[in-house]
């Protein structure tokens, strides 16, 4: 497996700057937080798309995905949120990023039929501009979709190779879903893997690797014993954690310990 990680955990830091860490750290991949308040969002322009793209590839860095926030199920007319696919869509096209992360966002009030056909009907009228661009959109277990019993509600009537899903383990932990549970649900469809490690239900605050109480040897062993050999993305919130430790001093602990879980699982 490739390991990533992602800008969620390095606000604000400069492309050049988080290709550094990724090259200094040995990780083969970077996901970026496609954000208006980030270096990277659909607003660039065309010269600072290639020149972006120019840095990871002479850095030998892949982009692994955008971090997109598009909320496919949320209420509301399809125009905007169509629109907004589209824009990532095209940035990630444009970057050389073979995903786009979109998260599901229902209203808790509204019949889960609904926000399911919702988003359904949304990400399979994206699915052909995703397959014209070489880009394959992932839905999260996140939100009002935690778990990969959930994300099946949708991506099954989707039925579209260009539409998948991205495993968050923390979500779907919290939606107390085993991970082989979760890897049996979301195989067919699954793009990569979100990693993370948290305190407990109750305190999410971003912890090291291993020092928290999230599956991560479980979901590493069911991933290898059914062959998975695609990407795990270290999230560290510190976007959203103000008072956690900063993500480079645990960039070679993390990678070192995944690295041993890969090793004990093989």
């Amino acid at each position: 497996m490739k390991l990533a990680f992602s800008t969620l955990g390095v606000p604000g830091l400069s492309v050049p700057d988080v290709l550094a860490l990724a090259t200094a750290h040995g990780y083969h991949g970077v996901e970026l937080r496609a954000h208006p308040e980030e270096p990277v969002h659909p607003g660039l322009s065309a010269a600072e798309r290639a020149d972006t793209a120019a840095l990871f590839k002479a850095a030998g860095v892949e982009l692994l995905g955008l971090g997109g926030y598009t909320r496919v199920a949320a209420p509301g007319d399809d125009a905007p949120v169509l629109d907004e696919l589209r824009r990532l869509l095209q940035l990630a096209h444009d970057l050389g990023a073979p995903f786009l992360r979109v998260f599901p966002g229902a209203d808790p009030d509204l019949p889960a039929e609904e926000s399911d056909a919702v988003a359904a009907r949304r990400l399979g009228s994206a699915a052909e501009d995703a397959a014209a661009l070489g880009v394959r959109i992932l839905l999260e277990t996140h939100d009002s979709h935690r778990t990969g019993a959930d994300l099946i509600r949708v991506l099954g009537p989707v039925g579209h190779r260009q539409v998948g899903a991205l495993w968050d383990v923390a979500h779907t932990w919290l939606g107390g879903e085993q991970p082989q549970d979760s890897y049996a649900a979301l195989a067919p469809h699954l793009g990569y893997v979100q990693v993370k490690d948290i305190a407990s239900a109750d305190d999410t605050s971003p912890l090291p690797l291993g020092a928290g109480v999230l599956p991560l040897t479980e979901c590493v062993d069911v991933l290898c014993r059914h062959g998975w050999d695609g990407w795990l993305c270290w999230e560290y919130e510190k976007r959203w954690y103000e008072s956690a430790a900063p993500l480079p001093d645990l960039l070679d602990a993390g990678r070192d310990h995944l690295v041993r879980l890969l090793g004990e699982a093989a």
